[in-house]
Formats: C-alpha cells, sequence, structure tokens
C-alpha cells in the first residue's frame, strides 16, 4: 500500500486488531505493516514509535464505552452503566489492562471518560476531593477485576507460542495448586464440595457482586457524612 493511501486512522484500526489478537508483545512495526499492506516505513510517515501507537490505540478504544447521561438517570444507575462498560472494553482488549502498567497511556478520549467519572460522584454529592478518590476506587476495582482473564490470555498466547501443550500445563499446574490449596481449611472445604477447575476461575457474578457492593459503601459514605454535625 503506497503511503499516501495510508493514514492514522487506519493505522490505528490495523494497530487495535493485531494488539486483540498478538497482545503488547506481538505489536511491531513491521507485523503491522504486513496487515496494512504496506512497508514499515510508510507507517513511520504517521505514527511516531511504537510506544506512541499503543497510546493512541488505547484511546481510541475508550470511544467503545457509550456514556451515560447523567441528566436523565441518578448518579448510581450512572456509576455502574459506566463501570460495565470500562469493564466489557478492558475484557475485549485485554492488553490495555496490560498497558496500564508499561506505558504513559493519555488522550481525549480517556480524559472524556476520567471527566466523566468524576461529574458521577460529585452528584452523588462527594466533595471535590472525594469525588476524586471514589472514581479512583471505581477505576481500581474494574481493572483489578480484568487482571485474572487478561493474565489467561497472556499466558495461553505464550504457551502457545512455545510449541508447549497449553491444556496439559494448565492441567499439571491446577493439580500442584489443589495439593497446596488443600493444607489450608478453608480452601480444602471450597474444594471439597467444589470441582477444582470451577473453583480456579472467579465465582459467576463476582464483577456484578463487588460492583454492587462498592457503590453500597459509597452510599453509606456519602450518608455519613450528611449525618455530621456541619456537613
Amino acid at each position: 500500500m503506497p503511503r499516501d493511501t495510508l493514514t492514522a486512522d487506519r493505522i490505528i484500526r490495523a494497530a487495535i486488531e493485531l494488539l486483540d489478537d498478538e497482545g503488547l508483545d506481538g505489536l511491531n512495526m513491521r507485523s503491522l505493516a504486513q496487515r496494512l499492506g504496506s512497508a514499515a516505513t510508510a507507517v513511520y510517515w504517521h505514527i511516531k514509535n511504537k510506544d506512541d501507537l499503543v497510546r493512541l490505540a488505547s484511546d481510541a478504544v475508550w470511544h467503545e464505552v457509550e456514556a451515560p447521561d447523567l441528566d436523565a438517570t441518578d448518579w448510581r444507575t450512572a456509576a455502574a452503566a459506566h463501570a460495565v462498560g470500562v469493564h466489557a472494553m478492558l475484557t475485549r482488549h485485554p492488553w490495555l489492562v496490560q498497558a496500564f502498567g508499561s506505558h504513559l497511556l493519555h488522550g481525549p478520549a480517556q480524559a472524556r471518560h476520567n471527566d466523566l467519572t468524576l461529574a458521577i460522584y460529585e452528584k452523588a454529592g462527594f466533595a471535590a476531593a472525594d469525588a476524586d478518590r471514589a472514581a479512583a476506587a471505581a477505576l481500581a476495582f474494574v481493572l483489578g477485576s480484568t487482571l485474572g482473564p487478561a493474565a489467561q490470555v497472556s499466558l495461553n498466547r505464550r504457551l502457545n507460542k512455545n510449541g508447549a501443550d497449553a491444556e496439559q500445563l494448565m492441567a499439571e499446574a491446577m493439580k500442584r495448586a489443589t495439593e497446596t490449596a488443600m493444607q489450608f481449611p478453608h480452601l480444602r472445604k471450597r474444594l471439597d464440595t467444589t470441582a477444582a477447575a470451577e473453583y480456579a476461575g472467579a465465582p459467576d457474578n463476582s464483577f456484578e457482586f463487588g460492583l454492587r457492593s462498592l457503590l453500597d459503601g459509597f452510599e453509606a459514605r456519602l450518608a455519613a457524612d450528611r449525618a455530621e454535625p456541619g456537613r
């Protein structure tokens, strides 16, 4: 593909597809150029380097998260909808979870959602500093909830690339982990009543349970603040 037929948007879309397929380790300008049917040098006319490409791709996927209308709903419904939307986006793009810890990520789409979360928690009744804390806590919870699935995707990709039998290795690791867990009373009780393979993953509705508990805590904090004299 000639350089003048490439655009930054086309490159970023292709980079997202490559990242979804291969993860951060699989992203390089040569592979991206092959996907675009172009030369790597042509990509550099539009994108400065790999770090810049990851930053642009990460900001682009934030557009997938629908922003709730704060004028049409209450703060808790908006907070839950936004957290669910971010969680779904991160689940679709597990590389972004890793990128948060290895790249400097910023951009207008991400900033728009950061601004929205502050607006949600200010609408709830938190003062500015506590709205910052509530927004940070909500994001930390959502990110933490996606770490396990993202790590699993990365592990399976690495094992398969190394020519290993991923299923066999996972089964062996699970057997050893189960043997270790049986030494501890609470884990042993769970394993006595639950198949080890089922217990290895998060129980059903763990994200929903955690989000509901987090928002319950915010409501309790707001009620306590309102009950304090002088507030």
